[in-house]
């Protein structure tokens, strides 16, 4: 476990949690925000990327899972972004559609948040949203972010302007 809230935990994924993955990735409305959902070769392949940047750095988007009940229902944490030719740390974070509106996305960032300023020692951590996640721009305002810049990211094959929300260490 790498954190841990009142209701959940936060763990480094792995191979068992493909079929859980699956569940969140491969649903078209949780993925709008991705132009559509991906296919069984797409979630392993982002599957590997975090399990090859938790050796890299140390960190990636971790399994978001229920202390009830053990049950993974997303993942969050932080990642090293590209933006406007620099890298950025990132929070990130994408939950199963089922437990939207529950409070655990913006549970899960704070925990990320601090732990970028006291694990990490980072002056400055950010959240990139597509300017049309308005759900994931108010979990960004409720973890003390205010909107900062905006960039055009191509992605899929499409031009998505997205908004750079920023928090410094206090």
């Amino acid at each position: 476990m790498i954190l841990e809230t009142e209701r959940l935990c936060l763990r480094e994924m792995n191979q068992d949690d493909f079929s859980a993955l699956c569940r969140i990735l491969q649903d078209e409305q949780t993925m709008y925000a991705y132009e559509g959902a991906f296919c069984d070769q797409e979630v392993k392949e982002w599957l590997e990327r975090q399990i090859s940047r938790y050796r890299r750095w140390g960190f990636g988007l971790w399994a978001v899972v229920l202390k009830e009940n053990d049950e993974m229902i997303g993942q969050c944490g932080l990642t090293m972004q590209p933006w406007k030719g620099q890298e950025l740390l990132e929070i990130g974070y994408l939950l199963r559609r089922d437990c939207w509106h529950r409070g655990y996305a913006t549970e899960a960032a704070q925990a990320c948040r601090d732990y970028a300023f006291e694990v990490l020692q980072a002056k400055e951590v950010c959240s990139i949203i597509r300017d049309t996640n308005t759900a994931s721009q108010r979990v960004a305002l409720r973890n003390g972010m205010t909107a900062e810049d905006q960039w055009m990211k191509h992605y899929r094959g499409v031009a998505m302007m997205h908004d750079r929300y920023v928090v410094r260490r206090a």
